[in-house]
């Protein structure tokens, strides 16, 4: 390496950006870990029923009216026998676009029991869920909804409710209007990709009381519309990291270490949804739902790909520690040994997501770290000959891995940890190096111009 303090800074503050190269390669190696992982959850996760939206339930009132039609005949003139075509208007009486009703009162209330399904490594959250609504529907102002010659067809009237997906449907499937059982049958895909179930209720008008309860498996996520005009919705379940997210945030919610408990009530001016249309709105109402996100808090890939994103800090630093160390000893340390300890480094985050994927976060960390650490000791006091300062390395590897280890367990602190580190880290060396020749003495005997005074300059002064 170059004689002066200040070459040798520049070639290690080089070496430290090589070593960018390495823990790139870690970071693809963690993504690629984390990517098998996040589909490993998600086949899982769809053979158990996926992620689950309800929709509806909604009235779906038929309609009937006239369909005027042109028609080109062939005519043949009775005197001329000759024959030519002519267009005629044809009236029939036809289905046309049924009236789609929302509920008025709408209550409905889920209960989830979660377990974990485990495939290899990993372990997925799913959850078995039992939802009970009571809702009732308001049909006095349909006429108003009917054109020129249409007609109503009551007893031809059905309910349907959209699900994301039939085969998640496990448990009770039971609909019951003024007391009264009425079967529930599939309903065909729908233009937007959703399932769901129906049932022909026949004449609505003189039912007041419905109520519908399933029972369905999932995963990651459970999401409901808000189809009421005043919607009241009750979450309950016992997993402990609920992640609320969609159109509405909860109005009252409680999380204690048996799992949680939401509320939401929406009125029906909160949603973009129509009380009463002649088209099925739920069909495209994906941006009104609300629901919860069964989290996995702190993923240790995440904490993987942070420490992987603060190891070049934290090389830099390991660097800057073993230069200032050995700045005044005989033998200075070769490049190469400052790459070997680089690459010691970068292999630890590699050991962390190995190591977690078998014991845990935490217990994985401890040995990566304690492993790293101590290689790095022992190569500084057999390797770089650091002799009694060995420790001095030490204790700021020591230092260095707790800090890392807080900022890893608190994504919310970890800006504010590394910047202040790398501050202090910076200040501590402007105040050690304070006294410092970088420039170093001229080995050829010629006058520097920049640094401290050359001796050809002090003599010069001095014979004055």
């Amino acid at each position: 390496m170059l004689k002066s303090a200040g070459g040798r800074f520049f070639v290690v503050g080089l070496l430290a950006l090589l070593m960018y190269i390495p823990m790139l390669l870690v970071g693809g190696v963690i993504n690629e870990r984390s990517h098998y992982s996040r589909n490993t959850v998600m086949n899982v996760g769809d053979e158990w029923g996926g992620r689950q939206t309800i929709n509806g339930p909604v009235l779906v009132v038929p309609v009937t009216g006239p369909v005027t039609r042109k028609e080109v005949r062939e005519v043949t003139d009775p005197e001329t026998g000759a024959i030519t075509k002519e267009t005629f208007e044809v009236t029939e009486v036809k289905y046309k676009s049924s009236i789609y009703v929302l509920p008025t009162r709408y209550d409905a209330t889920f209960d989830t029991v979660t377990e974990e399904r485990k495939r290899g490594l990993f372990a997925v959250p799913v959850y078995t869920a039992e939802l009970s609504v009571d809702f009732d529907f308001d049909l006095t102002e349909l006429d108003d909804w009917l054109r020129d010659g249409e007609q109503i067809i009551w007893n031809r009237s059905f309910l349907q409710v959209g699900l994301t997906s039939n085969k998640a449907l496990r448990g009770a499937a039971d609909l019951q209007i003024d007391g009264a059982a009425f079967p529930l049958e599939p309903l065909a895909i729908s233009g937007a990709g959703n399932s769901g179930i129906r049932s022909d209720i026949g004449d609505p008008r003189d039912m007041k009381s419905f109520r519908l309860a399933l029972g369905f498996n999932g995963a990651e996520t459970l999401q409901i519309t808000p189809v009421g005009r005043v919607s009241n919705v009750q979450m309950n379940s016992d997993w402990l990291h609920p992640s609320f997210f969609g159109a509405y945030l909860p109005n009252s919610r409680d999380i204690t270490e048996t799992g949680f408990s939401a509320n939401w009530s929406i009125p029906h001016l909160a949603r973009n949804l129509p009380q009463i249309a002649r088209e099925n709105s739920l069909e495209s109402a994906g941006q009104a739902g609300f629901g919860v996100r069964y989290y996995q808090p702190n993923d240790f890939y995440q904490k993987a790909y942070r420490a992987a994103n603060y190891g070049i800090l934290f090389i830099a630093l390991t660097f800057l520690t073993v230069l200032l160390i050995e700045i005044r000893q005989e033998k200075k340390a070769h490049p190469v040994q400052y790459v070997l300890i680089g690459l010691a480094q970068a292999i630890f985050v590699l050991l962390m997501v190995a190591y977690a994927e078998q014991i845990g976060f935490a217990y994985a960390y401890l040995l990566a770290s304690v492993a790293t650490v101590g290689l790095i000791i022992f190569y500084g006091l057999i390797g770089l000959k650091l002799g009694r300062r060995t420790w001095v390395l030490g204790t700021m590897l020591v230092v260095l891995y707790a800090l890392l280890y807080l900022i890893l367990r608190s994504a919310d602190y970890a800006l504010l940890a590394g910047s202040t580190l790398a501050f202090a880290a910076l200040g501590g060396t402007m105040i050690a190096t304070r006294n410092e020749d970088w420039s170093g003495p001229p080995s050829d005997g010629k006058t520097r111009f920049w640094g401290r005074k050359s001796e050809a300059k002090k003599d010069a002064i001095d014979g004055k």
